[in-house]
C-alpha cells in the first residue's frame, strides 16, 4: 500500500476514535474502549492499551499482523503471559513501545470474518445500563423501530459475559458464525453482557452512525419499561424493513 493511503487510514481512524471519545456523548471515558481499521490484506491498526479515545494520536496506535493476531484464537496456551507475548509478536514494528489492546484478537476477527473495515468498541452508559441488568438478554431480543434496523441490522449478536481477551474473541467467533448462517451476512452490532458495544462498519462514518443509533435504541428501550416493557416488531415486520428497496437506498446513503 502507498504510504499516503496508509497515512490517510490512520488519520481517519484517529478522527473516528476522538469522535467516539467526546465526553458529551458518554460513550467512553478514561482508557475505555478501543478502535481499529484494516490497512490491507495483512495488517491493521488498533488502539494501544491504555490510550484514550478522546485524545488518541498516532503514538497511541499499533500496526498489527492479522494472521498473527488471528492465530491466538486457536492457541493452546491462552494464559495472560502467553497472550501478552503473542500480541507483542504480532506487532509489525517490534520496537514499538506501545502494546496492542487486549481486545486486538477480537478486532482481527471483526475485520475478517466480521466483514468490517472499521471497528469501534465503546462502553456507552445508556447501553451498559441495559447490558448490566438482569433483563439484558430479554431486552435485546427484538427490534423496536425501522431506523434501528436500517442502521444496526435485523438483529444484534448478544454475547453472555465472557472474560475479555482470547476467551471473549472465541465466543464472539462462535456467535458470529451462527449469526451469518442465520442471516446470510455479518452483524452490524455486537452486544457484550456487562461489558459494552462493538460497531462493525465499512467506513468510519458507519461506525459512528451505528454507535449513535445503538445508544438511541438503548434509551428508547429503557423508556419502554416505564410503560409495561418493549413492544417488539414482528419477525415479518423486521424482514420487510430489512429488505425494502427504499430502505436499502437509505442504508447505502
Amino acid at each position: 500500500m502507498m504510504a499516503a493511503a496508509k497515512a490517510d487510514i490512520l488519520e481517519r481512524l484517529l478522527a473516528m476514535s476522538r469522535e467516539l471519545g467526546r465526553p458529551e456523548l458518554d460513550y467512553a471515558i478514561l482508557g475505555e474502549g478501543n478502535t481499529s481499521a484494516r490497512i490491507d490484506d495483512t495488517t491493521f491498526f488498533v488502539k494501544a492499551s491504555g490510550s484514550e479515545l478522546r485524545t488518541l494520536d498516532a503514538h497511541g496506535v499499533v500496526e498489527v499482523s492479522l494472521a498473527k493476531a488471528l492465530a491466538l484464537l486457536d492457541a493452546d496456551d491462552i494464559s495472560d503471559a502467553a497472550v501478552k507475548a503473542g500480541l507483542a509478536a504480532a506487532k509489525v514494528d517490534p520496537t514499538s513501545p506501545r502494546h496492542p489492546s487486549v481486545e486486538t484478537v477480537l478486532h482481527a476477527l471483526a475485520l475478517t470474518e466480521g466483514g468490517a473495515t472499521w471497528v469501534g468498541h465503546t462502553h456507552p452508559t445508556a447501553v451498559n445500563a441495559i447490558l448490566c441488568s438482569q433483563a439484558a438478554a430479554a431486552a435485546y431480543a427484538g427490534r423496536l423501530f425501522p431506523d434501528e434496523i436500517v442502521v444496526c441490522g435485523p438483529a444484534p449478536v448478544f454475547i453472555p459475559y465472557t472474560d475479555p481477551g482470547v476467551p471473549l474473541a472465541r465466543r464472539v467467533r462462535e456467535e458470529l458464525r451462527a449469526y451469518i448462517a442465520q442471516w446470510g451476512q455479518p452483524p452490524k452490532v455486537i452486544l457484550m453482557q456487562n461489558h459494552g458495544l462493538i460497531a462493525l462498519g465499512k467506513s468510519p462514518q458507519e461506525v459512528l452512525n451505528i454507535t449513535a443509533m445503538a445508544v438511541k435504541t438503548a434509551r428508547v428501550l429503557a423508556g419502554t419499561y416505564a410503560l409495561a416493557g418493549p413492544h417488539f416488531l414482528t419477525a415479518e415486520q423486521v424482514a420487510r424493513i430489512h429488505t425494502r428497496p427504499d430502505e436499502a437506498l437509505r442504508r447505502k446513503a
